[in-house]
C-alpha cells in the first residue's frame, strides 16, 4: 500500500443530513479499501457527526438553502454560496484532491463549483428518483453523474450520456441484514412503523387505529415495532395497550437495518435511504410519500418500488386507518403475497453500490487502481435489545 501522504486524496461533498451523509459514509469506507484517503466538506450541521464519518479531516464552508423568492433573500443566499465557493477554492488549492463528489443538498454546490472552477474532476450521486434542485444546478457542470434508480436524466441527452446507475450505497450493518431471509410463518407477524422527524407524527396518528380496526384473530398475530415522537411515546404506547397487542414504541431505532429484516411488513415514508435498504434488504412496504416536498422526490422514490411489485405506494391524502388496515388485510390474505413483494424489492435492490461508485470515482479521477482489499465477510447482523428468539431458530 501508499504511504498516506502519497495516497489519492478524494473529497466528499454532503450536508448535514443522514440522506446525503449515509451514502458518503458507504463511499468513503469504500474508497478506503482502494488506499484512496477522503476529506469531508460540508456544513454546521454535520459537525455532531464529525467522529463517525470516516474521513481524515472535515472542512465547514458556508452555505445556504433558497429560502423565499423575494430579492433581498436571493440575493442573501447567493452572498453566502460565494463566500462558500471562494472558501471552497482556496482549500481546494491547498489540499489538492483529486476528485470531489457531491451529494446533493446545498452544502454541495461550493464545493462542486469551486472544483469545476479548478478544473478538478468532478462527480454528484443523485440518491432520488427524480433529480434535486442542487444536483440539477451541478449536472451540466460536472464531469460524470451516478444515479441511485435508472433513468432520472433520461429527459435530457446532454445529461443522460454522463450518468451512471451505481445504486444508492448503503452502510455495512445495511449488507449485514440483507442476509437475513424474509421471516417464516411461525413467528409473529411483525409489523414495522418509521417516518423520521416529519413523518413520525402522521404514523402516530394513522397506526395505531388502523390496527384497532383489523379482525380479532390477525391482531392476536401481530407484533408491532414503531418510531414514534417523543411526545407522541405516551399515546401510542397507550393505544397498543389497550387493544392488546404487544408493541416496542421508542422515539429512535439504532438497530434498523436489523428491524427491517426481522419484519413481515414496513409502514414508512420513502426517503431515498429508506427505500435503497428497503430493496437491499428484501421487505414489503406500504410508502406513504412525504406530500410537500417541491421535487416530490418520495413520491419517485416509492414509484420504483411500487413498479418493481415491492411496495404499496400511498399518498398521504389517501393514508386513513380504514385503507391502511384494508391493504394490511389484503396483503395478508394470501400467504404468498408477502414473500413474493420481498422478492421483488430485493430484485432492485443493489447490495454492492458504494463498491459501484467507488469504481466510478476512481474512473473519473483517472487513479491508478489498486488492488482493494477484500471486504470482510458480512458478519451476521446482529441481534435487537430484548430479541426474543422463535421456537425453530437454530442455536
Amino acid at each position: 500500500m501508499a504511504e498516506a501522504d502519497e495516497a489519492p486524496l478524494v473529497v466528499l461533498a454532503a450536508g448535514g443530513t443522514g440522506g446525503h451523509l449515509f451514502p458518503a459514509e458507504a463511499l468513503a469506507a469504500a474508497l478506503a479499501r482502494h488506499d484512496i484517503r477522503v476529506n469531508l466538506v460540508t456544513d454546521e450541521r454535520a459537525t455532531r457527526y464529525g467522529e463517525a464519518f470516516p474521513a481524515e479531516a472535515t472542512h465547514i464552508v458556508p452555505s445556504a438553502t433558497v429560502r423565499g423568492r423575494s430579492p433581498l433573500a436571493l440575493a442573501r443566499t447567493g452572498l453566502v454560496l460565494g463566500q462558500g465557493v471562494w472558501a471552497a477554492f482556496r482549500l481546494f488549492g491547498r489540499i489538492a484532491p483529486a476528485a470531489v463528489v457531491g451529494f446533493g443538498g446545498y452544502p454541495s454546490i461550493p464545493p462542486v463549483l469551486a472544483a469545476a472552477l479548478r478544473r478538478i474532476p468532478t462527480l454528484i450521486h443523485e440518491q432520488n428518483g427524480v433529480a434535486g434542485r442542487a444536483n440539477r444546478l451541478l449536472a451540466p457542470r460536472v464531469t460524470a453523474i451516478a444515479t441511485g434508480f435508472p433513468g432520472v436524466f433520461g429527459h435530457e441527452p446532454r445529461l443522460a450520456a454522463k450518468a451512471t446507475q451505481t445504486g444508492n450505497p448503503v452502510r455495512p450493518v445495511v449488507v449485514s441484514a440483507a442476509q437475513v431471509p424474509y421471516p417464516g410463518a411461525g413467528t409473529p407477524f411483525q409489523i414495522l412503523i418509521f417516518g423520521g422527524s416529519q413523518g413520525a407524527r402522521i404514523m402516530a396518528e394513522i397506526v395505531p387505529p388502523a390496527i384497532e380496526l383489523l379482525p380479532v384473530a390477525l391482531r392476536a398475530k401481530l407484533a408491532i415495532v414503531q418510531q414514534a415522537r417523543d411526545e407522541d411515546l405516551d399515546s401510542v404506547r397507550g393505544a397498543y395497550a389497550r387493544i392488546g397487542v404487544p408493541a416496542d414504541v421508542r422515539p429512535f431505532f439504532r438497530d434498523l437495518p436489523v428491524r427491517i429484516a426481522l419484519s413481515h411488513l414496513v409502514v414508512s415514508r420513502a426517503g431515498a435511504s429508506t427505500v435503497a435498504e428497503l430493496a437491499a434488504i428484501g421487505r414489503p412496504s406500504i410508502l406513504v410519500p412525504l406530500p410537500h416536498a417541491l421535487d416530490q422526490d418520495q413520491m419517485a422514490n416509492a414509484g420504483m418500488l411500487e413498479k418493481a411489485g415491492g411496495a404499496v405506494r400511498l399518498r398521504q391524502a389517501a393514508f386513513s386507518p380504514e385503507r391502511l388496515a384494508d391493504e394490511i388485510v389484503r396483503l395478508v390474505a394470501e400467504p404468498e403475497t408477502l414473500p413474493a413483494m420481498a422478492a421483488a424489492a430485493r430484485s432492485i435492490g443493489i447490495v454492492d453500490a458504494a463498491d459501484r461508485l467507488a469504481n466510478l470515482v476512481i474512473k473519473v479521477a483517472k487513479i491508478a487502481p489498486e488492488e482493494p482489499a477484500s471486504p470482510p465477510q458480512a458478519p451476521p447482523p446482529p441481534k435487537p435489545e430484548n430479541y426474543v428468539p422463535p421456537a425453530n431458530e437454530p442455536a
